[in-house]
């Protein structure tokens, strides 16, 4: 049978002897193609855009690893908030779930960075350099004349300086555009290590781009292995009407028409961008990109048919003739969505611009001294998540006998940085009731308190008679 025949029994992108086999996929054209063209201009201007933009001093986004510090929206994560981070980055994996179980990979094809980036822009400089699929064959297969090194040497080159702004902007997202234009503007020597990273940058967009392209999607990309886990014969994906078009025969001008509505082109295979038959059913390496669609619905205007053999369906819509409805399944995924939400606002309003932890010094008993009094020596480390500098006062308001002495200079707290220091507690040897008391520090700045923080005082057991 054709359908046995046809039926895929190996991957695409390697040849029989095992060897790497290079796609050189149909330039795509239809009303998808435009829509996803649009998308990603706005989609590049916002990945370009985006440094830019501040709140309250801060950028939008910034993965700042090395210092680890990381912003949200404007909210400011340091490693003392990564519950909330890794909160976020969880309902974050929950929303692709549940955006997947219902329209398949449609990220993939319309938002992922890869896909823009690769089939959107560099595939249209290939386009406009080599021209169309038969074209880059047969240039690929060429010998290196004067045409074929010239074609090369220019797509390289472009190819590689479209590597280098990408870089640029990638790490506007890790050190921010002001260090950024630090590194352009300022003598190499300077930003030594900044430099290397914009070389490493743009080194390794320009291999994937011009070498690995869509082995991403295949193999690097767990994105793709998860489609297995989360589709269901309810979810939208890009199918095939195996309905309508099979049993697949070639078209025939003036001939009546007995077989299926698929007329056995393989212009479906040929434009697609990882080499799959969508015919076959959805597969790992299919990410919902529409060329597909574009090329089928081309085909079928040509030859007198109805649109829509290839389209965005599920499987009960194909075989059932069912419209996908809201599932059980998504339900549960919406509730713990919402959940999850919740407690992540709740994190969020609840979150303290200031973090303090006082530890009792270690290996240091209790200090005897004058007036009955014990002390105690304390090691305090101050997060201040503000874009504000602020002097800090200690003080501890449950004992009235009790002093805090600062060991230095006054506590002082920068803008958006740790601040570490000693001080003593003095409490009254009638203040103690056992060999640890529990003791409450209130922070205040500015007369407001701004923080409070828990720890143990250690003194002798005081008897009463």
């Amino acid at each position: 049978m054709k359908e046995e025949e046809s039926f895929r029994d190996k991957i695409s992108t390697i040849d029989s002897s095992g060897k790497r086999a290079w796609l050189n996929p149909l330039k795509p054209k239809g009303r998808f193609y435009d829509l996803r063209k649009y998308a990603s201009y706005f989609y590049l201007l916002l990945f370009f855009g985006l440094p830019f933009i501040k709140v309250g001093g801060n950028p939008l986004f910034l993965i700042n690893i090395l210092e680890r510090k990381f912003i949200l929206f404007g909210f400011v994560f340091w490693p003392q908030d990564m519950f909330i981070f890794g909160l976020g980055m969880v309902i974050f994996i929950v929303f692709i779930a549940l955006f997947t179980v219902i329209f398949g990979r449609v990220f993939c094809g319309w938002a992922c960075p890869h896909t823009i980036f690769l089939e959107l822009i560099f595939r249209r400089v290939e386009y406009w350099i080599d021209g169309d699929s038969a074209y880059q064959k047969q240039l690929a297969a060429a010998p290196w004349d004067t045409n074929k090194i010239i074609k090369r040497t220019s797509k390289y080159f472009i190819f590689f300086l479209i590597s280098f702004i990408i870089a640029n902007g990638f790490l506007s997202y890790i050190i921010g555009v002001d260090e950024l234009f630090k590194i352009m503007s300022e003598p190499i020597s300077k930003h030594k290590g900044g430099f290397i990273s914009i070389l490493i940058f743009t080194g390794v967009f320009f291999f994937i781009y011009s070498w690995f392209r869509e082995q991403v999607c295949l193999i690097a990309c767990p994105y793709g292995r998860m489609q297995g886990v989360l589709l269901d014969k309810n979810s939208i994906v890009v199918a095939y009407d195996y309905v309508r078009g099979e049993v697949r025969k070639k078209f025939k001008k003036n001939e009546e028409r007995t077989a299926g509505d698929c007329v056995d082109c393989n212009l479906c295979v040929k434009v697609c961008p990882t080499g799959i038959d969508i015919r076959n059913g959805t597969q790992l390496e299919c990410t919902n990109c529409t060329a597909c669609i574009d090329v089928c619905d081309n085909m079928m205007e040509a030859v007198g048919l109805e649109k829509g053999l290839i389209r965005y369906a599920s499987e009960n819509d194909i075989k059932n003739k069912i419209k996908s409805g809201f599932t059980t399944r998504m339900k549960a995924y919406v509730v713990v969505l919402i959940v999850l939400i919740g407690v992540e606002s709740a994190f969020l309003i609840t979150r303290e611009d200031y973090d303090a932890t006082v530890i009792r010094a270690k290996g240091l008993l209790y200090q005897e001294q004058p007036d009955d009094m014990i002390s105690n020596l304390y090691t305090i480390k101050l997060l201040n998540k503000t874009k504000d500098s602020l002097p800090v006062i200690l003080k501890i308001e449950d004992y009235p006998d009790a002093k805090i002495e600062i060991v230095g200079k006054q506590l002082y707290t920068k803008s958006e940085n740790m601040t570490q220091g000693e001080f003593f507690i003095y409490l009254s040897k009638k203040d103690l009731k056992s060999r640890k008391t529990k003791l409450k520090i209130d922070l205040y700045s500015n007369n407001k308190k701004i923080s409070t923080v828990k720890t143990t005082f250690l003194g002798p057991i005081t008897t009463t008679k």
